[in-house]
């Protein structure tokens, strides 16, 4: 079920332009939960989010301590045993793309980048699972092709292969940035489908 997807054909900026683009969809995911429940703080996911996409641009590159960076966001990681809803998967989801974010832009060989992907892509296939759960009049166990078939997982793997097609060919430069944050943004839409 896992999205093909050759990570190591990119280098390490378009590496972390893709990353970068894949937790703007999941962090509303972040926002909601913290709200809900009244934990953490995604205003500093936000600006961490920022942070990279400042790195990014060449023309106005701000240094980064990555150590300091992920001391902050290790405070505000969910803990799923305390939390008695389904949004702290998603929320964990986020914090853990961040953090393989952070790797990538220390080391260009990590598989940081996949990583990001697999977890986006997990969000989605456990909320399409407990969605069809719901639905479900019997015990029967969901099959991987209803979830995979779900338009929720569909447009995931359509949303994240586009964005691929474009950063392995896109100029490393600000443009490119905001190009790639319009295009999983241009729906208005989470990766869950949850409105921004």
């Amino acid at each position: 079920m896992t999205i093909q997807l050759s990570f190591f054909a990119l280098n390490q900026w378009q590496q972390i332009a893709y990353s970068a683009a894949i937790i703007e969809r999941m962090l509303p995911n972040y926002k909601m939960f913290a709200e809900a429940v009244e934990f953490g703080d995604s205003k500093l996911l936000r600006n961490q989010l920022d942070l990279v996409w400042q790195w990014l641009d060449k023309n106005n590159r701000c240094k980064i301590n990555y150590e300091a960076q992920l001391a902050k966001l290790e405070l505000h990681i969910p803990n799923p045993e305390e939390f008695d809803s389904f949004g702290v998967f998603p929320a964990l989801d986020v914090c853990m793309a961040l953090v393989s974010l952070f790797q990538i832009m220390q080391d260009k060989d990590s598989d940081g980048c996949q990583s990001v992907s697999r977890l986006s892509e997990n969000s989605v296939s456990y909320y399409v699972e407990l969605i069809l759960a719901q639905d479900r009049t019997d015990e029967s166990d969901i099959a991987n092709e209803e979830i995979e078939n779900h338009p929720l997982m569909q447009w995931e793997q359509e949303t994240q292969t586009e964005l691929y097609d474009f950063i392995k060919l896109a100029p490393e430069n600000k443009k490119s940035c905001l190009y790639a944050k319009s295009l999983v943004l241009e729906e208005g839409l989470s990766n869950l489908g949850i409105e921004i």
